[in-house]
């Protein structure tokens, strides 16, 4: 799973579009996602599908700039999508170290 996050500048924000295999997995995320948004209470816009997620985190209006905070929440979600990549994989599959294989 690619994991790129677009910069907007009005308004202010963070953009990105993730894609699973299933509605399983889609909620599997989700799920997870609510999690850390409790856990640091960070609370993205968040637009769904069966196999998408549409996330936006917005700067705040007085900061002037997308602050750390956002960028960290944002890589912790990338993080979350990596536990997904994992949880997918057949059971005891080694790594493939060639991407090419």
């Amino acid at each position: 799973m690619k994991h790129t996050w677009t910069s907007r500048q009005r308004p202010l924000r963070l953009e990105r579009r993730l894609e699973f295999d299933d509605y399983e997995a889609t909620r599997a995320f989700l799920e997870r996602a609510a999690r850390l948004s409790e856990r640091t209470g960070i609370y993205p816009d968040i637009s769904f599908g069966k196999t998408y997620v549409n996330i936006t985190l917005h700067a705040e209006e007085e900061a002037g700039e997308l602050g750390e905070h956002l960028h960290r929440f944002a890589s912790e979600l990338d993080a979350l999508t990596a536990t997904e990549d994992e949880a997918t994989a057949p059971p005891n599959a080694a790594p493939n170290p060639d991407p090419r294989r």
